[in-house]
């Protein structure tokens, strides 16, 4: 494995199959993110995105072939090991949010901290500092409902990034946004990414959003057909060229 990479695939293979039907939904996928990098996967619907950002992450098991996160293979963890290390170094970022409606920004950003076990009063400094990055701890006390669609995104990518992860994945984290938000959400990954060395790995439609990354991967039909390296000037918010 590269010294540089957090992660790499080596042949995955996934098939789903119903018995009545069979889907080879990842055909034997090499791929390798370096540490610090932020790429896009991209393809047309049901060409296994989603699928192999679910096997990267240890959120699905693979048939075949093996996923290294961090030099370990995913595949001699138990479930309770790979759960926990999800955890404990993993962000996870999804179009429709995911966060529970009773909950203020802050209790949704603290959540998998005190799963985890962490003490309540850290758990929620913690939770406040990462709504600070974000740029919306004024909005820490509104349920989700009381929040606009890019502000429960922000609220996302804060409980994303509460247990300082290694890396970040995010499944069309701007498919339910227009494109103001969309934008600005970008932006956003990408200056944590600068900031902070996050290693994030975006599942999108958006060209806009792809080519804001520092490589385009293009599937179809389970393989992984182009990989286009960008060259994206790592310019800030607010920043000037």
């Amino acid at each position: 494995m590269s010294t540089s990479a957090i992660v790499e695939a080596r042949s995955i293979v996934k098939t789903y199959d119903t018995g009545a039907v069979r889907v080879d939904a990842l055909r034997g996928v090499d791929l390798t993110l370096e540490r610090g990098e932020m790429a896009a996967i991209m393809g047309p619907s049901g060409c296994g995105k989603t699928t192999l950002l679910n096997c990267l992450s240890g959120l699905d098991a693979v048939d075949a072939g093996e996923v290294v996160i961090e030099g370990t293979s995913l595949g001699t963890m138990s479930d309770r090991e790979r759960t926990d290390y999800r955890a404990r170094h993993m962000g996870f970022v999804f179009q429709f949010y995911n966060l529970m409606p009773v909950l203020t920004a802050v209790e949704n950003v603290e959540l998998p901290l005190l799963l985890a076990r962490v003490g309540a009063k850290p758990a929620r400094q913690k939770a406040l500092d990462a709504l600070e990055l974000v740029g919306i701890a004024d909005r820490a006390g509104h349920v989700p409902d009381a929040l606009s669609g890019g502000e429960r995104q922000r609220v996302t990518i804060a409980r994303s990034l509460v247990n300082d992860p290694a890396i970040v994945w995010a499944d069309e984290p701007t498919g339910d946004l227009d494109s103001e938000n969309a934008q600005e959400i970008v932006a956003l990954m990408r200056r944590l990414n600068v900031e902070r060395g996050l290693s994030f790995l975006i599942v999108t439609h958006d060209i806009a959003v792809g080519r804001k990354t520092d490589r385009i991967i293009r599937m179809l039909d389970g393989v992984v057909v182009e990989e286009q390296q960008l060259e994206v000037p790592h310019v800030l918010a607010g920043h000037a060229a």
